[in-house]
């Protein structure tokens, strides 16, 4: 039934999962990388990737691969993989609306014999839930009899050059058993780590859904174990060291719990938890806490300009590092940003300083105009809030001389060590 030299492979979405796959299986196959920001396709056509993700090199070197955001030139194809994103709502509750759309947009151009492989973190079930009835609504076809479908979750990890799309093993799934063998050889094409067939599409959207959530929850334990210590006047850090000497101590560190992935994934579960009448106690109460860290960060700071007898209101505060991450320019569902809120409260000047984030992008999505270059002898308090290389190379000396005279330097991260700060997480 299905042919692999005759396959020609769509990627519907061009971000940090999407753009490493089509990158990744053009080496091998004729593939088309689709996203409808047309902006987004002239970057990548011009040999830019803004994610970091994927060089120059790799781009302009792939010989097979073309973008589009003009859904009918998909129509050639028979392998989509859908990588759009799947974000929470305000009210913390799943946003499917990219996966319908992109759902809908794919069923234009579907056949008889396609396969639609999904990678958008979801609850398990979604995508027989919710997808495959937009596929077959907008084509006319009969799933499973016409069209046949797949999950293969997601596994990138932004700003990793070590672990990358072909050296992570990928967990692969179909919606019969001979569709889930193909997929699973189409993916072994690039995946070089291998792939894990799961029995069925529920059980690889559940094992993507945990992965993060088992995360979230060993940091929430963290952060809670953060605050008993820093009220007993404990450093955390030193605890941890202590501690992770035994063999099965999982290597966890307190901090703000942001990205696309961590602080988003839970809310999937919990969402389908409570629609089938259960209520995920431990998950929620790992979420709220999380939530709740970069509030607290900030008052932790206040707290201490003030026993330094700082004027906290009209003080100068710098924030270095705004990604959600280390060295990656990625600002989804930043806390950092939680904690800016919460300083501002206080009546302050703020600056924010990130080699790494796009400026444009930081004043589209949250209102901060990041400042360009570090100037000595300005700032009443300095927070480490993102371990980039930039930070870790700067000395002691170096970040605190950006401080005035009587400064507080919060090191959230542990660059420095531990007297070089004079407060940590």
């Amino acid at each position: 039934m299905f042919q692999a030299e005759n396959l020609k492979i769509a990627i519907i979405g061009l971000g940090y999962v999407g753009l490493p796959l089509a990158v990744e299986f053009g080496k091998h196959k004729p593939a088309i990388g689709f996203d409808i920001n047309q902006n987004r396709i002239d970057e990548l056509r011009s040999g830019q990737d803004h994610t970091l993700e994927v060089s120059e090199q790799e781009l302009k070197h792939v010989r097979n691969l073309s973008f589009s955001s003009d859904i009918d030139a998909l129509a050639q194809c028979n392998f989509f993989v859908v990588t759009v994103p799947t974000p929470i709502d305000d009210f913390k509750q799943p946003d499917l609306t990219p996966l319908v759309k992109a759902s809908q947009s794919i069923a234009k151009v579907l056949k008889k014999g396609d396969i639609v492989v999904y990678e958008s973190t979801v609850y398990p079930g979604a995508t027989e839930e919710v997808c495959i009835p937009e596929l077959e609504k907008y084509s006319g076809l009969k799933f499973n009899q016409d069209f046949f479908v797949g999950y293969s979750p997601e596994r990138i990890n932004p700003g990793d050059k070590q672990r990358r799309v072909t050296n992570i093993l990928k967990i692969t799934s179909g919606s019969t058993s001979e569709a889930a063998e193909y997929i699973d050889r189409v993916y072994n094409l690039i995946i070089e780590a291998g792939t894990y067939k799961a029995p069925s599409i529920k059980v690889a959207e559940a094992a993507k859904v945990i992965e993060n959530t088992q995360r979230d929850v060993n940091i929430a334990l963290i952060n809670e174990l953060a605050l008993i210590f820093n009220k007993m006047e404990i450093d955390t850090e030193e605890v941890l060291k202590a501690a992770g000497t035994k063999w099965n101590f999982l290597p966890f560190r307190p901090g703000l719990v942001g990205g696309h992935c961590i602080g988003v994934d839970p809310y999937y579960l919990t969402h389908k938890a409570e629609s089938i009448g259960l209520h995920p106690e431990i998950i929620l109460a790992a979420r709220r806490l999380n939530d709740r860290m970069g509030e607290y960060v900030a008052t932790q700071l206040i707290k201490e300009m003030v026993k330094q007898r700082i004027q906290v209101v009209g003080a100068r505060i710098l924030i270095l590092g705004l990604s959600f991450k280390e060295n990656c320019p990625d600002i989804r569902n930043t806390k950092i940003v939680d904690m800016v809120k919460a300083l501002k409260e206080y009546d302050l000047d703020l600056d924010i300083y990130d080699p790494w984030v796009d400026s444009i992008e930081v004043e589209a999505e949250y209102g901060l105009a990041p400042i360009t270059e570090l100037k000595d002898g300005l700032y009443d308090a300095i927070v480490i809030a993102v371990a980039h290389d930039q930070f870790k190379e700067m000395s002691s000396e170096q970040i605190h001389a950006l401080g005035k005279q009587n400064h507080v330097l919060y090191d959230l991260k542990y660059v420095l060590n531990e007297n070089d700060a004079d407060i940590r997480l």
